[in-house]
């Protein structure tokens, strides 16, 4: 890790000079560590960290990040509010690879009108947190050119636009997540954030297979939260959490209506609601987290008698391969 970081000061700083660098930071581990890195690096007063509540977050996700960047020791940083623009441009859009190139385009769009606003000069850099993962799935590896799926901060036209111009700093690029993980750790980044469950870039957009509409993403952001606390509330056998046993978990709000039971006892239709939870060290393949029944069944309970709109919930057995980690 020394001479990992060693390698990346020298050619960072070699390319940037004393240049700002806008870092688009989401509170997830990839783009933390990437933050902390570059505050490691360079002067913290050209280190610019901007986080976009895309109103496709989990809940509660922009005063979780606020923390992360007040830790981090950031001078500069920027939170834009911009729920509207990103479910406006999503209106009516049900196809995946779309929707990642729309949500792309748009952090890349909101970003430039803010360094204007910010009265940054076009000189400055963008920073991401990208993974060799994303490159590899994006069909941007030299060891892989089949596109499985497009990662906003890879594949978008503008962002491609940025790497052409030599304008994108990726210090990540050659890591897998358990590698991301591990430099963390070295740079004195808290557990509680390192050991965070991924998130994706396009956030729920990807896990609300079709139209993305904010009562889905409510819906969705409900939950989820309570799928999450009960795998930080439950233990295994050797005294570790469900969330941290397993690499990765969330919840995927179906397009799909289904007959149940209404209070009165008539009948009502609610949303589908899928569960996932896998094990993997890099997220190029995947495990699905075998689940002790009673688990299940009291999750389950507990998501549909707090969540009025969802009335059924199925588990994903779906490994990596054949299927990808996210839906869509």
């Amino acid at each position: 890790m020394n001479q990992f970081i060693e390698e990346q000061s020298h050619a960072i700083k070699s390319l940037v000079g004393e240049c700002p660098v806008l870092l688009l930071i989401s509170g997830g581990v990839d783009s933390t560590v990437a933050g902390v890195l570059l505050l490691k690096i360079l002067n913290s007063d050209q280190v610019h960290l901007m986080y976009m509540d895309t109103g496709l977050m989990r809940k509660n996700e922009t005063a979780v990040v606020r923390s992360i960047l007040e830790k981090l020791g950031g001078k500069n940083v920027h939170t834009i509010m911009c729920e509207d623009e990103f479910l406006s441009a999503l209106k009516g859009i049900t196809e995946p690879e779309e929707k990642r190139k729309i949500i792309g385009n748009m952090f890349i769009t909101i970003q430039e009108r803010e360094i204007i606003r910010l009265g940054l000069p076009e000189s400055y850099f963008l920073a991401q947190g990208s993974i060799r993962a994303d490159f590899i799935e994006s069909g941007q590896d030299a060891a892989k050119k089949n596109v499985i799926k497009s990662h906003h901060n890879v594949a978008s036209p503008l962002v491609d636009a940025k790497r052409k111009a030599g304008k994108i700093i990726e210090p990540l690029a050659s890591l897998y997540k358990d590698d991301v993980r591990r430099l963390g750790r070295f740079l004195g980044i808290d557990e509680a954030i390192v050991g965070r469950h991924p998130f994706p870039g396009p956030g729920l957009a990807v896990r609300i297979p079709g139209e993305v509409t904010k009562e889905k993403c409510d819906i969705l952001r409900e939950a989820d939260a309570i799928y999450i606390e009960e795998l930080k509330n439950r233990r295994t056998a050797s005294g570790k959490t469900l969330y941290d046993e397993i690499w990765q978990a969330f919840a995927v709000l179906l397009p799909i209506k289904s007959v149940g039971i209404a209070d009165d006892g008539g009948r009502k239709y609610g949303w589908v609601l899928a569960l996932r939870a896998i094990t993997s060290a890099d997220g190029m393949t995947a495990s699905v987290y075998p689940f002790e029944t009673r688990d299940l069944l009291e999750i389950s309970s507990r998501i549909t008698s707090s969540v009025k709109e969802i009335g059924r919930i199925t588990y994903d057995i779906s490994g990596k391969p054949p299927a990808t980690i996210e839906w869509e």
